[in-house]
């Protein structure tokens, strides 16, 4: 039996430290969306970042390799939020698709942060050389197939209008709510984005949709 030495077992370092770590590292993403949102990604700088986390480049570096890395990291978060939000279930109608939408869209309104490091990273990303070029173009790519699905969906199940061009609505209510995010992050008090995005896809869905019988 080992023997008793009175003192009191030390705890596993393991759990907490991850549970530090792990904080840190989101500190650092929320961080970076700030930084990105303001100065896009190639003003900004990891010593500034880390700085505003209270931590040393090298800390930082500890976690994310590079700005790109950081970058990459923060455009997944980001993506594993919107996917669970409007990928994770099967909407039983285009129309409910189109109300997921405009929660999203309302969801939005609360992390400004993230609505302007989108437009602002959109438009650098332009440019083939940009690190989050390829992710923006395949982001868009995705967004627009998913869409175009759930359109034929509808066209095939009698919901939406025989001659929909399913690609161009798809198209069009993409543009249509990033252009309204960008007028809004420009100046939040302009608009009511979630009334003025539902409003639309309103409109649209009632051009689009089959005559009742």
């Amino acid at each position: 039996m080992p023997e008793n030495t009175g003192r009191t077992p030390r705890k596993s370092a393991g759990r907490g430290s991850y549970a530090v770590g792990g904080a840190r590292r989101q500190k650092i993403l929320d961080t970076a969306v700030d930084h990105f949102g303001q100065w896009g990604f190639h003003a900004s700088s990891l010593a500034r970042i880390a700085h505003d986390c209270g931590i040393t480049q090298g800390g930082l570096l500890h976690h994310f390799r590079s700005k790109e890395d950081l970058l990459l990291s923060v455009l997944a978060q980001s993506e594993q939020h919107d996917e669970e939000s409007l990928f994770s279930v099967d909407p039983d109608s285009y129309a409910d698709y189109l109300d997921t939408l405009v929660a999203l869209i309302e969801e939005n309104t609360r992390r400004p942060g993230i609505v302007r490091m989108f437009n602002v990273l959109v438009g650098e990303s332009g440019n083939i050389g940009h690190p989050a070029h390829e992710y923006f173009r395949e982001r868009y790519a995705r967004v627009l197939r998913h869409t175009v699905a759930l359109l034929e969906e509808g066209v095939r199940r009698g919901e939406l209008r025989a001659d929909t061009d399913c690609p161009a609505v798809a198209q069009e209510h993409l543009a249509v709510m990033d252009g309204l995010q960008i007028q809004w992050a420009l100046d939040p008090s302009s608009m009511d984005m979630p009334a003025r995005v539902g409003a639309y896809l309103r409109r649209r869905y009632a051009e689009i949709a089959a005559p009742q019988e």
